[in-house]
């Protein structure tokens, strides 16, 4: 297999071609993962607010993400999500392949695994990669094909922000700050989306979907089909399954709000597992700091006997070099200490 080629081609492999094959020691133990029960948060307006934001600072501290219900993105508009994403991988190879890029710097491009220029072994993913705001400056780029793509995914990522928004000033309180605190410290945030394909697998015990890694971001929002499960969470050493609720979102914190909660909220491992009878489609949109945004631990959550951990960095210093590692390195704020 080349190495730009796409998994999405419509092949099915007998067995995992050897490039994507992961040493023994690495490989994900399907065997050993234990279920999860994530946070499951009602975000119903009705509801008490100070609850609400107890329960998420809960789940922020000890699990590093949980799934919302209520959240005001509407059934219709995931399904249209979900229905767009698989027409698209569906396409003709020689359709997709116009959008096809592995250079990280684009704006927009499909890939496949993660960064095939510096891996030695690839994952078992293709997905496409949409910048989103302002909307106005990506828009125009985007597939043409399916008809109704961009009317589909603007829409979309439009619920997003706003969802994410409203997600941010919470966990902004629940750390005892004003509600504003971290959309101001982030700036006016960049926001993007990964449209991801897992196909059937020959052999998912000797490969991922995505390997264990953290979120270099502030927040991610996941919308993932809750009949096919493959979001795993790294919880006291050992790995999770999550199991996807209906008409839920999964929501995990990035490495941008640990570094501003001073370690308070960690930014959650995870990894993506794939099955030999399903496709899995999830969508997960990210909420970023503008690329001169300075990040810090909040000095309300310092003192000394808890002294700021890490030091001041720009988001583009760290996306910059978190992209220049191989994605199950150690992690990247541990560089910036």
């Amino acid at each position: 297999m080349a190495q730009t080629s796409l998994l999405s081609t419509g092949s099915r492999f007998s067995t995992l071609p050897e490039n994507y094959i992961r040493p023994e020691s690495e490989r994900p133990r399907l065997s050993e993962v234990v279920p999860l029960k994530v946070p499951l948060i009602d975000l119903d307006s009705s509801k008490d607010r100070e609850e609400i934001i107890r329960q998420i600072g809960h789940a922020c501290r000890d699990f590093g993400l949980f799934q919302v219900t209520n959240h005001g993105i509407s059934t219709e508009s995931t399904q249209k999500m979900f229905a767009i994403a698989r027409e698209f991988f569906h396409l003709p190879v020689e359709e997709k392949m116009r959008y096809y890029s592995d250079d990280p710097s684009k704006k927009m491009r499909l890939s496949t695994s993660f960064n095939v220029k510096k891996e030695k072994v690839h994952n078992w993913r293709d997905y496409l990669r949409l910048h989103c705001y302002p909307l106005e400056e990506f828009v125009n780029d985007w597939p043409t094909t399916p008809q109704s793509f961009k009317d589909v995914v603007s829409n979309y990522c439009r619920e997003v922000r706003e969802l994410g928004f409203k997600l941010l000033g919470a966990i902004s309180e629940s750390l005892g700050l004003q509600r504003d605190y971290i959309e101001r410290v982030l700036g006016e945030q960049g926001q993007h989306m990964a449209m991801n394909y897992y196909p059937p697998c020959p052999q998912p015990d000797l490969t991922y979907g995505l390997p264990a890694h953290t979120d270099p971001n502030a927040i991610t929002i996941l919308l993932q089909d809750h009949h096919v499960a493959g979001l795993q969470v790294l919880k006291e050493g050992k790995w999770t399954a999550v199991d996807p609720h209906p008409n839920s979102l999964v929501i995990n914190i990035g490495d941008q709000i640990q570094a501003l909660s001073n370690g308070r909220y960690k930014s959650v491992w995870h990894r993506a597992i794939v099955n030999s009878n399903k496709e899995r489609i999830s969508v997960a949109s990210f909420l970023c700091p503008e690329n001169d945004a300075v990040i810090a631990p909040a000095k309300k959550l310092t003192s000394e006997e808890s002294p700021a951990i890490y030091r001041n960095f720009t988001y583009d210093e760290y996306y910059k070099k978190f992209w220049s590692r191989n994605l199950d390195d150690e992690h990247c704020l541990e560089l910036f200490k």
